[in-house]
């Protein structure tokens, strides 16, 4: 007798495709059969090597770490041949399967923003250079005070800023990327941007000031409470006849006013605050305030200049002016050889009878001043009356 033996042929059976994250750790792909009665050995071979995986081997595929440093998925094809041993080998139909290495998620770098208390920051839509899949972002915030969710999925939408402080609000915002395909999400380097919410700009209260024409005012320095960042004036000026711009920046320096009228003026100076700590520069409420000018008030006279003999008695000097409730006072020298002489007084020359003990005229000079029946008391300048006296 003797013996024939028919092996049967190599066979393998199936792998599961495989997908998985860059970096992530590929299981050990071990093979089987369903062979018996001999030995089954198995070679392979692999299409991309890049993905960390040798070009071909023989035997179950080790474990190894996947690595795909693009932005698509790469996807490695491996065949494997059976060979059924017993006496004398047997080759078998191959088989394939597929690893595929997915890229790391990826985001693209958004800019820091800058906005103003109140002012509404648009949505915020991610992007990313990731291909042959889908991308998702989850997103965190670590200051929610500035009206932003502290975390969220997706674009961040449109929101209102906030920030009733007196200096600037920065807040962190952190995306993470997640790409997914084919059956597999991987997350990526997660990236961060700021978002700075600056104060409303804000002026302190500027004191009125009363004036008298001709006079110098106080510089105008204006101040906020405001810190963090740099903020500048604006200012408006209602009425230039005071001697100050209609407009103007900054600080409002020291300056004579004037007045040609018979009554006060007062103009309104309004000072609009910038705040600026990157761009946009924010503005904020207004504060007003005045500065009034009093006139110079004149002196105007009852009559006019009087020439009289010695011996008579003058005629009572009544003082007026256009500004209204001026008060007025006087002086007078007696001249040497005249007598009967009033050296002072207020609103009225009183009549007075004069002698002139020498052989010319002799003229008296009366210095008359208004002055503003306010708590400014403007003093006008000097104004002049004279009496004449004849001698007998």
């Amino acid at each position: 007798t003797f013996t024939l033996t028919i092996n049967p042929v190599g066979q393998v059976n199936t792998v599961t495709n495989i997908a998985v994250c860059n970096g992530d750790s590929v299981p050990a792909v071990l093979f089987s059969t369903n062979n018996t009665g001999g030995t089954t050995t198995y070679n392979w071979t692999n299409t991309i090597t890049s993905i960390g995986l040798a070009a071909s081997g023989t035997g179950n595929i080790a474990s190894f770490t996947a690595t795909n440093l693009g932005n698509a998925p790469v996807v490695a094809t491996v065949t494997v041949t059976p060979q059924f041993t017993n006496t004398n080998n047997c080759n078998g139909t191959p088989i394939t399967f597929t690893i595929t290495v997915n890229p790391s998620a990826k985001v693209t770098t958004v800019s820091n923003k800058t906005i103003c208390n109140g002012n509404t920051l648009a949505a915020i839509n991610f992007a990313t250079t990731n291909t042959g899949g889908s991308t998702s972002y989850s997103w965190t915030n670590d200051t929610p005070s500035i009206g932003l969710a502290a975390a969220g999925t997706g674009t961040i939408p449109a929101f209102s800023a906030t920030n009733i402080g007196t200096s600037p609000i920065t807040a962190t915002i952190q995306i993470t990327p997640y790409y997914t395909n084919n059956g597999v999400s991987c997350s990526g380097a997660a990236t961060t941007f700021t978002i700075t919410v600056n104060p409303t700009a804000q002026v302190n209260s500027i004191a009125n000031q009363i004036l008298c024409n001709g006079t110098s005012t106080t510089a105008v320095v204006f101040s906020t409470n405001l810190t963090g960042g740099t903020t500048t004036y604006n200012w408006t000026n209602s009425n230039t006849a005071i001697g100050l711009p209609a407009s103007g920046t900054g600080n409002i320096n020291a300056f004579n006013v004037t007045n040609t009228t018979a009554s006060p003026i007062t103009a309104t100076i309004t000072v609009t605050p910038y705040y600026s700590n990157g761009t946009p520069a924010c503005s904020g409420p207004t504060q007003s305030f005045t500065i009034t000018v009093n006139p110079s008030p004149a002196v105007s006279f009852s009559s006019s200049n009087q020439t009289i003999c010695s011996a008579y008695t003058s005629s009572l000097i009544t003082l007026s002016s256009t500004t209204s409730g001026a008060t007025f006072t006087w002086t007078a020298v007696q001249p040497a050889g005249i007598t009967g002489v009033v050296t002072s007084g207020t609103n009225t020359i009183p009549a007075q009878t004069l002698f002139n003990t020498t052989n010319t005229p002799i003229t008296i000079t009366y210095a008359a001043v208004a002055t503003t029946n306010d708590a400014s008391a403007c003093a006008g300048s000097t104004f002049n009356y004279t009496i004449t006296v004849n001698p007998s």
